[in-house]
């Protein structure tokens, strides 16, 4: 089956089944980064079957991390996926909620826009969520559509309808459909059991769509060859269209997997091009992040949210990235913020003396803040490398103004009443600072400080980073903490916000309102991160 004409876009959409957390949106990046390869142009979108407008109000301990785009979108943690692998910034139509789409089509009812029609799932709701589709897949070789859930999902039905009549509309020779399946591994009989996916794709082929493409999850070493006769005998998938996807020693080996099981190069050759790809770029990424270099550094990482740690998925894949052009061994240790707070004195420093780097990340509310604040000190008194992102600014600023005069220094977050408020919210914000709507979201640029160490990391005077949050560093306090030697490289022109702090005494220790691991690449690691985990090299190194 291969599309009938080049000069329309085809569509690739991938569902889930047995289980979610499957694999659906490395699958999907995956796929992207190898059409990317052969120079077709890729888009990716995700729909995402809960009842909220965005990802922005989802508990970060069960859903992970909020990923926000360059216009302010807050979206689920797979547009990090596809922005890591294709290398690109994707913006708020890449990714889209039910709670959306089901509100703009209440707000159009109401308008009278559907001059009094009765307003039902079929055809109005699965019509807009090809819209949808369609008007974003304008301009591009390939657009791939990932549906969040499993098939059977009360929720999901209507967006799984809206696909399978998608190949009406855009013609079947224009669409791919790809299942992702998981396959469970029974250890008291030493089996991979592929009952669960054949009912999925039983599940699937009942709503009318007929899967081209079979990729199946396993954790463990398996059979391939009987798998796919058992897969294909029970689902009539042709084996050849069947990937077999076992745990991988790095997620970025999955595009390789799919090209050598021929899946990828099946597309391509559906999509009319070469199945020949340069992947040497998946290569290099993945020999350096399997490599071993005999540079162990343990870096801490003082966190709120440790019940889910894809909450700072970005976050953990820019260290990566960075380890491997840093060339060390990266050890990651996470501290609950609560559990420093428990400690005493000597207890706190012998927890945190474990550690060659400190990094604070972001998150929200006044819990386990005074244990980061314990850690931001102890970094400032044994000169041990530190950053501070987001939250992390925050508490950097916190405890450098409590050690320079400021005995009581806080946020409006952690204290609204206090008296030496050095991180609070804008005048503008008032009365409004609890609601998301005032959140700083999104790109702003920000203008580096001649000299510092900011302007020297970057080696360029203006920057762009991606936000999000609601409190800021108190311009009131600026004269004083720049006294006792706390320096501000970095501001927003467009509003006078402080982005950058740093102590320049110190060997590293730079705190940012922004989120750099969000601009991360694996082919390009920010920075930002790079130059933290270079003190802290040099550091272990003395």
């Amino acid at each position: 089956m291969k599309r009938s004409s080049k000069t329309k876009p085809c569509y690739i959409v991938i569902t889930g089944g047995v289980v979610s957390g499957s694999g659906k949106g490395i699958t999907a990046a995956s796929i992207g980064a190898c059409l990317k390869a052969r120079q077709f142009q890729v888009n990716i979108q995700k729909f995402d079957m809960y009842l909220n407008v965005d990802a922005g109000t989802l508990k970060p301990g069960k859903h992970g991390e909020v990923f926000v785009t360059v216009d302010g979108a807050e979206t689920d943690l797979d547009l990090g996926h596809y922005e890591r692998f294709l290398d690109v910034e994707f913006n708020q139509s890449n990714s889209v909620m039910q709670g959306a789409v089901l509100k703009e089509i209440i707000e159009k009812e109401r308008a009278g826009d559907f001059l009094g029609d009765d307003i039902q799932v079929i055809p109005h709701v699965t019509s807009f969520i090809q819209d949808k589709i369609v008007s974003i897949a304008k301009g591009f070789d390939v657009h791939i559509v990932e549906l969040g859930g499993t098939i059977g999902d009360y929720e999901g039905l209507a967006f799984v309808e809206a696909t399978r009549q998608l190949a009406d509309r855009v013609g079947r020779d224009r669409i791919l459909y790809v299942h992702v399946v998981y396959l469970p591994y029974l250890q008291t009989s030493g089996e991979v059991k592929t009952k669960p996916a054949q009912n999925s794709v039983r599940d699937l082929r009942s709503i009318g769509i007929i899967p081209d493409i079979l990729v199946a999850r396993c954790e463990t070493k398996a059979n391939h060859q009987q798998l796919r006769q058992k897969l294909n005998l029970f689902t009539g998938i042709e084996k050849e269209k069947i990937g077999i996807l076992e745990n991988a020693q790095s997620v970025y080996q999955v595009p390789l997997i799919l090209e050598k099981q021929n899946i990828t190069p099946y597309i391509a050759s559906w999509l009319g091009k070469s199945p020949k790809a340069n992947l040497s770029v998946w290569r290099n990424i993945v020999r350096r992040a399997i490599k071993t270099y005999h540079r162990p550094v343990k870096i801490g990482m003082i966190a709120k949210y440790l019940d889910n740690l894809d909450t700072y998925h970005s976050l953990i894949e820019a260290m990566k990235a960075a380890a491997w052009t840093t060339q060390v061994d990266l050890e990651l240790v996470w501290v609950d913020a609560k559990h420093l707070e428990n400690l005493s004195s000597s207890e706190t420093v012998l927890e945190l003396m474990k550690f060659d780097g400190i990094l604070i990340p972001g998150g929200f509310g006044e819990r386990g803040i005074n244990g980061m604040i314990q850690a931001a000190t102890y970094a400032i008194h044994n000169n041990v490398p530190y950053l501070g992102i987001c939250l992390g600014m925050q508490i950097m600023t916190i405890a450098y103004a409590r050690l320079h005069g400021l005995s009581q220094a806080n946020s409006k977050e952690f204290n609204p009443k206090g008296q030496q408020l050095v991180i609070t919210y804008l005048e503008g914000q008032k009365d409004l600072y609890m609601t998301g709507g005032t959140m700083r979201l999104g790109s702003y640029e920000c203008h580096l400080k001649k000299g510092s160490q900011a302007r020297q990391i970057y080696n360029q005077s203006l920057i762009k980073e991606r936000h999000r949050h609601r409190f800021e560093f108190n311009p009131e306090y600026t004269q004083h903490l720049e006294s006792a030697g706390l320096q501000i490289s970095g501001i927003c022109p467009e509003n006078k916000l402080v982005e950058i702090v740093e102590i320049p005494q110190q060997n590293f220790m730079i705190g940012c309102q922004f989120h750099p691991e969000f601009s991360s690449r694996p082919m390009n690691p920010h920075p930002l991160i790079v130059a933290f985990l270079r003190a802290v090299k040099k550091s272990v190194a003395i």
